[in-house]
């Protein structure tokens, strides 16, 4: 076991996800790779990567940043789509979080995670597009407000400067709920109902052991470090919302938005205030909630894809 007590990760490697000889090349799953990266304080990340579609034209690079209490997994038909595209993806756990390590000294500063983007970053070529959501997305302003020649493009997923309270509020508090564990899978799917009650139950709860870890005691723990909620209260602080807000006001490149239609984390007021912020960003709606990545992933993958295909 690792020093989370979690079940060690499966074996690294290349993951040939090719479609069946014979098929429409255009149709063929990209090919997807397992990475692993250290960040600069020692901690290990890890990541998918996917290759550019062989019979596309390689296009760029696209980071994507998940949000808190998920992890890289939430991307897996997104990065697929954009390689599809040709784009070269690469998705990672956030420290604390997934496969990544955790951090005994609860480093879960947004600096450190900026710092953790600009080393992913490196194992893709050109200036990324950066696509973050909720945690990710903060992580993506600051790094791309701070740092104005750093990325070729923003994706935010329902995440503005203003997040609404109560939205941040019931975040949290699924986050700090059963830290215990659970004895079965049906009651970690039962959990995530509650939170997400207009998602469908998946058929199959296999699904869900990306999501928690089976440890000693025969019980299964959610797969992110709980020192992470540390992070929220720096969140929430006037001279983050500040920063972030002066962040915002420097981006230039191009900036698209998907909000969720019922998500109770970005309002039409945050909306409105970003965009004031951000003058030239795009916004565009999906039938989801927060976690629009898992609620509508076919849509959410469209809208990225022609706003990067915009940019051309």
């Amino acid at each position: 076991m690792d020093e989370a007590g979690a079940l060690p990760l499966s074996e690294l490697g290349p993951q040939d996800c090719a479609g069946e000889q014979g098929a429409n090349p255009r149709k063929e799953k990209a090919l997807r790779e397992i990475v692993k990266f250290d960040a600069s304080d020692g901690v290990t990340l890890v990541g998918d990567t996917w290759l550019p579609h062989p019979g596309m034209a390689p296009r760029g690079s696209i980071v994507m940043l998940h949000g808190g209490g998920q992890t890289r997994h939430a991307w897996r038909t997104a990065g697929e789509s954009f390689a599809q595209a040709g784009w070269h993806v690469l998705a990672y756990d956030a420290r604390g979080h997934g496969d990544s390590g955790w951090v005994e000294t609860g480093d879960y500063r947004f600096d450190t995670m900026v710092d953790d983007l600009r080393i992913a970053s490196e194992l893709l070529p050109g200036r990324p597009v950066v696509i973050g959501a909720s945690m990710g997305g903060i992580v993506a302003m600051l790094a791309v407000g701070e740092d104005t020649s750093f990325a070729r493009a923003l994706v935010l997923v329902d995440i503005t400067p203003r997040m609404e309270e109560a939205g941040a509020a019931r975040i949290r508090a699924f986050m700090e709920a059963n830290l215990e564990g659970f004895s079965t899978l049906r009651e970690v799917s039962d959990a995530v109902h509650a939170y997400n009650p207009h998602r469908p139950r998946p058929a199959s709860l296999d699904g869900l052991k990306k999501n928690v870890r089976l440890r000693a005691d025969d019980r299964w723990y959610w797969h992110w470090d709980p020192q992470v909620l540390s992070q929220s209260d720096e969140g929430l602080s006037p001279a983050h919302t500040e920063r972030l807000n002066r962040a915002a006001a420097a981006i230039t490149i191009p900036t698209l938005l998907v909000r969720g239609r019922h998500s109770d984390v970005v309002s039409d007021a945050g909306v409105e205030e970003m965009q004031a912020l951000i003058p030239h960003a795009e916004v565009q709606s999906a039938d989801a909630g927060h976690m629009i990545a898992g609620d509508d992933n076919g849509v959410f993958a469209s809208h990225v894809v022609q706003f990067l295909d915009r940019m051309d």
